[in-house]
C-alpha cells in the first residue's frame, strides 16, 4: 500500500510545491521593487484564486468520478467524462475574456485596493486573464490523469511550464523592466506551453480515450445528471473556500500595506504547506476513487489510514522547518526592514499551521475519490461560520491575530467536521 501511495504522492508532491514555487518567485520579484508591487501582486494574485478556485470542479470532480470509472473497468464513461469537462473547462474560459472588464473592476473593489496600486493590480489582471482558456483545460486534463491513476504526466507538464514561467518572468522583469506585467506574461506563455504539451502527451498515450471523447456526451442520463450535481456542489464548497481567503486579503488590505505585505508572504508559506500535503490528497483522490468503484472496501479503508500518516509525517516536518527557520525563510521573499519586523509576532502561526491544517487537506482528497460533494460542501459551510464567526469576536481586541486565529480554526474546523462525517457514514457517505 506504501509503495502504491507514494508512486502517486511523490510526483504530485513534486508537481504541487512548484505551483507556489510560481508565486514565490513573483512575490520576491516583486518584494524587490516595493512594498506596492509587493501587495499588489498578492491581490492580482487573489483576484485569479478568487476567480480559478471556483472552478477547481474541474479537477476534483473529474478525479473522482474517473477513478471510479477506472475501477470499475468502464472505457466508454472515461472517455465521456473527458469531453464533458473539456468542453464545460472551454465555456466557462470564454465567458472570463468575455466578461474581464467588470471581474477586473469587481476584485478592485471586493479587495479595497490602495489608489497607488489599483494601476498594477489591473495591469497584472487585464494580462493574465488570457491564460484563462489554458488554465481551465488543464485543470480537466490533470483531474482526468490523476484519475486514471496516472501522476507522472501532470508532473512533466507542471515543472516544464513552471519553469518556463519563472525564467521568463524573470527576464520580464529583471532585464526588460516590465515590472508587474512581465509577470503576467511569464504566467500566460507557460500556461499555453503546459496545456499545448498535455494535448500531446493525451493523444501518445490515451488516444483510444480521446478518439471517442466526443461521443455520447450528452447521452446516459443517470451519469449526465451525476456529473453536473457532484460539480455544482464541489463549486459551492470551493467558493466558500475562496471567499475565506477573499476576506482574509479583503481585511488584510485595509490594515495598511505593511500588514497587507506581511500576510501575503505569510500565506505564500500556507501555500508550501498546503501545495506540499496536498500531494497526498490527490493520492487518496486516486486510490479512493478506484476502490470504490471496484467496491474493494477494505483495501480503500488501508489506503486512507496509510495516506493519513503520511500527511502526519510532512505536516509534522514543515511545522519545524518553519519553528526554526520562520525568520530566514521570510527574508527570501522580501528586504523591506519595515515588513520584515511587522512579521514577527505572526510567524508562529506558520508552525500551527500544517499540524492544525493536514487533515482538512487529506479528508479531502478522500472526499473528492469518494465523490462526497455533498458532505464536502456542507462541512465547507459550516467551517465558515466559524471562520467568520471567530474573526468578528476577536477582531476589537487583536485585528491581525483575530484573522490568523479565524483561518487557523478554518481549517483545523473542517478537519474534525470531515472526520464526524465519515465516523457515522463511513464509505455511504453523501
Amino acid at each position: 500500500m506504501n509503495k502504491e501511495i507514494l508512486r502517486l504522492a511523490i510526483p504530485n508532491i513534486l508537481s504541487n510545491v512548484s505551483v507556489p514555487l510560481l508565486s514565490t518567485v513573483d512575490t520576491a520579484l516583486m518584494g524587490h521593487l516595493s512594498q506596492a508591487h509587493l501587495g499588489a501582486v498578492g491581490l492580482g494574485a487573489m483576484v485569479f484564486n478568487l476567480i480559478y478556485w471556483n472552478f477547481g470542479f474541474l479537477r476534483m470532480g473529474t478525479t473522482g468520478m474517473t477513478a471510479q470509472a477506472f475501477g470499475a473497468g468502464d472505457g466508454p464513461e472515461i472517455s465521456r467524462l473527458l469531453g464533458r469537462s473539456l468542453l464545460v473547462a472551454l465555456t466557462i474560459a470564454f465567458l472570463l475574456i468575455l466578461f474581464q472588464g467588470p471581474f477586473d473592476r469587481l476584485g478592485i473593489w471586493f479587495f479595497q485596493v490602495d489608489s497607488e496600486q489599483i494601476a498594477l493590480v489591473s495591469t497584472y489582471f487585464r494580462i493574465r486573464i488570457w491564460a484563462a482558456p489554458a488554465t481551465l483545460l488543464s485543470y480537466v486534463v490533470f483531474g482526468w490523469l490523476f484519475g486514471m491513476q496516472n501522476a507522472f504526466i501532470p508532473l512533466v507538464l507542471t515543472v516544464v511550464a513552471n519553469i518556463i514561467n519563472i525564467i521568463l518572468s524573470y527576464v520580464l522583469v529583471q532585464y526588460y523592466d516590465l515590472g508587474i506585467a512581465g509577470a503576467a506574461w511569464g504566467t500566460v506563455v507557460a500556461q499555453y506551453t503546459g496545456i499545448l504539451l498535455a494535448f500531446v502527451f493525451l493523444r501518445l498515450k490515451y488516444m483510444s480515450y480521446v478518439r471517442e471523447m466526443g461521443n455520447n456526451l450528452l447521452d446516459h442520463a443517470e451519469s449526465l445528471i451525476k456529473f453536473f450535481s457532484i460539480n455544482r456542489d464541489l463549486f459551492i464548497r470551493t467558493l466558500c473556500l475562496t471567499l475565506a481567503f477573499a476576506f482574509f486579503y479583503r481585511h488584510s488590505s485595509v490594515m495598511g500595506a505593511t500588514i497587507l505585505a506581511v500576510n501575503v508572504v505569510l500565506l505564500q508559506l500556507i501555500n508550501w504547506m498546503s501545495y506540499g500535503i496536498d500531494g497526498f490528497a490527490y493520492a487518496a483522490e486516486s486510490l479512493v476513487g478506484k476502490y470504490k468503484g471496484a467496491r474493494n472496501y477494505n483495501r480503500g479503508n488501508k489506503a486512507i489510514k496509510h495516506v493519513m500518516l503520511w500527511g502526519l509525517v510532512l505536516a509534522l516536518t514543515f511545522s519545524l522547518t518553519y519553528a526554526i527557520w520562520s525568520i530566514p525563510i521570510f527574508r527570501i521573499f522580501t528586504d523591506q526592514l519595515p515588513v520584515i519586523e511587522a512579521s514577527e509576532p505572526y510567524l508562529w502561526y506558520m508552525a500551527a499551521f500544517p499540524l492544525a491544517g493536514f487533515i482538512c487537506y487529506i479528508w479531502d482528497g478522500i472526499y473528492i475519490g469518494l465523490t462526497a460533494s455533498v458532505t464536502m460542501r456542507n462541512a465547507m459551510l459550516l467551517s465558515l461560520i466559524i471562520y467568520v464567526g471567530v474573526y468578528y469576536s476577536l477582531r476589537s481586541i487583536a485585528p491581525v491575530h483575530a484573522l490568523w486565529i479565524a483561518l487557523l480554526l478554518f481549517l483545523l474546523g473542517r478537519g474534525i467536521i470531515q472526520s464526524l462525517y465519515f465516523y457515522r457514514y463511513g464509505w455511504n457517505i453523501p
